[in-house]
């Protein structure tokens, strides 16, 4: 028995996505959703892709044995976000009762793109799918993230903290986050919510697609990490996540985490 069982954790962006070779975990999400499912917790994903979402709860719960709620979601500019968050709430707590953890990983954007040649859309896309979906997420989830004294972790990036190149509109998204994040931290503290931030670095279909598309840009912004390999989506960066959710980490809120490649945590 894993110590989530019977609590609740939403997963943006959770659907099951794989590298070039066609099986490997290509999605951050969805390797923390394993992570949460291997400690059984009942999982709430979201994302645009229905299929992937589908195929993320087939697999979940046939090796797991935990109930995974899939809920298509997108927020965009040109609509009304906060009823499409509060749709995914409200689904959530009429499946399992209760939110514990929310996770805000979800994040698009037109990386590759100087700040010169950035369009109004492009850095709309960033912001909204990253900086305002964690905002509208972590208002309506709030109510219950204070019954449950439960845990917030938000995903930030190098691309914030470094000045990556092409990267303008998601390291402004990210860096957004941090600053939310902090300031959720301060006054959701005493409420017993726990709020970190993770920014790490994974191998993942969309690093994958990034290096294809813009290889100059690839070049000039992601490292590889002196351990010699990008952190696993499940087994480094998912875990990571399982330990922020655990009571025994309360004393870490309000400080950011940086994961480097996946190697560990520094405080």
């Amino acid at each position: 028995m894993g110590f989530l069982e019977g609590k609740t954790a939403i997963i943006t962006g959770g659907g099951r996505a794989v590298l070039g070779d066609g099986k490997s975990c290509g999605s951050i999400g969805y390797g923390i959703a394993t992570a949460y499912a291997k400690e059984g917790a009942n999982l709430v994903i979201t994302g645009r892709n229905v299929k992937k979402l589908e195929d993320a709860k087939e697999e979940l719960e046939r090796l797991y044995g935990v109930k995974v709620l899939p809920v298509q979601a997108d927020v965009a500019s040109g609509q009304d976000n906060k009823a499409v968050v509060q749709h995914v709430i409200d689904e959530a707590v009429k499946a399992f009762g209760r939110i514990d953890v929310l996770i805000n990983n979800a994040q698009a954007s037109a990386s590759g793109v100087t700040l010169a040649d950035h369009t109004t859309e492009q850095f709309d896309l960033a912001l909204y799918s990253g900086l305002y979906a964690a905002f509208y997420y972590m208002q309506a989830a709030y109510p219950y993230l204070k019954e449950a004294k439960g845990s917030v972790i938000n995903f930030a990036s190098g691309a914030g903290l470094f000045g990556n190149y092409g990267q303008c509109a998601y390291a402004a998204a990210k860096e957004g986050i941090r600053g939310l994040s902090r300031v959720a931290a301060t006054e959701w503290g005493p409420d017993g919510i726990n709020v970190n931030v993770v920014c790490p670095i994974a191998w993942t279909a969309q690093l994958e697609g990034f290096q294809k598309a813009y290889p100059d840009a690839f070049k000039a912004n992601v490292k590889m990490p002196p351990m010699g390999h990008y952190g696993d989506p499940e087994l480094e960066i998912g875990r990571v996540c399982v330990q922020l959710a655990n009571p025994d980490f309360k004393y870490l809120t309000g400080e950011t985490l940086t994961l480097e490649g996946g190697m560990g945590l520094r405080p």
